[in-house]
């Protein structure tokens, strides 16, 4: 069974899967590779495997690749399209082109939609298709997003995955759907858990294979298109001239209280990254605090400038690694240092801090603002809440009404993100609820109101 071979590895922050396939012999094929190869070496590792191929389905916006990197390192061969215009050495691969991997055979299909540029990879054995890694085209229950090019070349691009998807379907129903993009990921919008499939699978419940047409397919998918971060407009180039390739490990320096101060005057940012508690009982005035947990990287992209040097505060127990690997997966390479100590070493100083007051359903003072995502707003939301959503919010802080405010999303952490934001605008009576809009519906028991 090929299941035994192959390995998945879900980044549940980016909501992205790679993926190992161990070919024998000590050699493995890694497909949309990382750039923190952190997991894909332990489960090479465990497996005793050497990558002798690394395969990209696309020029990805949400992360950087680790092909360039595993080339460096391991010897391996790059497999990516040859109309991605890739700067750096690669087999460039055309439609239908096939590579002998020793026993199995991988398959070029062109699939653009996406991208333009999209390849899907079919899996062969003695010429019998077992898989196909679909990237960011043919995923569980959807098709991923087509606008990351323009809105004006949404449509045609959605027409194009329309046509690539047809294309997937006409497999056996038995073939594996090994996609990149999943639950999770701003380029896909279907929540739930699974992220494999199989033809056969998709062909009976995608609803976006059972569109009339490609018009009525391109209308279904553009309008369950949200936002997404400001990043995916630039990653993609540097994929297409390839990620410099890192020779260490990377460091955190520790910096001292005074040198953080002027660091922070002259323009740096301190980003807090200890659970949203801590920075609620003190943190540094200006801070922005953003929870070290999965979606991380994600808001860190979001509502950090990439030019803006950063300092960090973390607790001891918060791993350097969980950080920085993250932040350099989405190309952020600002991360000047952390604060030494952490905050005691601040306090102790005896510098400013600051509060922001974590409140209960029942004790919500003000205006609410609901900084989550347009989908999760228009789900269910509290009464009279203004909505803003948390990565528009750095450009329309004067939208908030003067006064009290309380900033609710589902658990809290990305509230307290908007919190510490508007507090480095100057605004101070700011609260976060803790909690999210069910919480607040069950302890009041007041109904939550549907759409805009």
């Amino acid at each position: 069974m090929i299941d035994d071979h192959l390995t998945a590895l879900v980044d549940e922050g980016l909501g992205n899967s790679a993926y190992l396939l161990d070919l024998g012999e000590g050699r493995a094929l890694a497909v949309d590779p990382p750039r923190d190869l952190r997991a894909l070496r332990a489960a090479a590792d465990r497996r005793g495997l050497r990558i002798a191929y690394a395969a990209d389905t696309h020029l990805h916006a949400d992360f950087l690749t680790g092909a360039v990197q595993l080339a460096t390192d391991d010897g391996a061969t790059i497999l990516a399209s040859a109309a991605g215009m890739r700067a750096f050495d690669h087999r460039g691969l055309h439609d239908g082109d096939e590579i002998n991997l020793g026993g199995l055979t991988l398959r070029a299909l062109a699939t653009p939609g996406h991208t333009d540029e999209h390849l899907s990879f079919l899996l062969l054995d003695a010429g019998t298709p077992v898989g196909v890694f679909t990237g960011g085209s043919l995923i569980v229950g959807a098709a991923a997003r087509t606008d990351l090019l323009g809105a004006d070349r949404t449509v045609e691009l959605a027409h194009a995955q329309h046509a690539s998807l047809q294309r997937l379907a006409a497999l056996p129903d038995a073939t594996a759907v090994w996609p990149t993009h999943g639950a999770g990921s701003f380029c896909s919008s279907p929540p739930g858990a699974a992220r494999t499939s199989t033809i056969g699978a998709e062909k009976a419940t995608n609803p976006l294979l059972a569109a009339a047409d490609a018009d009525a397919f391109a209308r279904q998918l553009t309008e369950s298109l949200g936002s997404y971060p400001a990043y995916f407009t630039w990653l993609a180039d540097i994929n297409r001239q390839g990620p410099p390739v890192l020779s260490a490990e990377p460091l955190l320096p520790a910096l001292t209280a005074d040198h953080v101060q002027a660091l922070l005057r002259d323009g740096a940012v301190a980003v807090d990254v200890r659970p949203i508690t801590d920075v609620a009982a003190v943190h540094i005035p200006g801070a922005v605090s953003i929870a070290l947990r999965p979606a991380f990287a994600t808001w860190l992209g979001w509502v950090i400038d990439p030019e803006t040097p950063i300092v960090i505060v973390r607790n001891p127990d918060q791993p350097a690694a969980d950080i920085l690997w993250p932040a350099l997966n989405i190309g952020y390479t600002r991360i000047v240092g952390e604060l030494a100590g952490g905050m005691p070493a601040w306090t102790a100083t005896g510098r400013p801090t600051t509060t922001t007051s974590l409140v209960a359903p029942t004790d919500i003072r003000g205006h609410v603002l609901d900084i989550r995502q347009d989908s999760e707003y228009q789900a269910g939301h509290l009464p009279k809440a203004i909505h803003i959503e948390l990565g528009e919010l750095h450009a329309r802080t004067s939208d908030v009404e003067a006064g009290p405010v309380t900033v609710m999303c589902g658990h809290g952490e990305r509230a307290m993100t908007a919190a510490t934001l508007l507090q480095r605008h100057g605004r101070h009576d700011v609260a976060v609820l803790d909690g999210g809009a069910d919480d607040w519906a069950r302890t009041t028991g007041v109904s939550l109101q549907e759409g805009k």
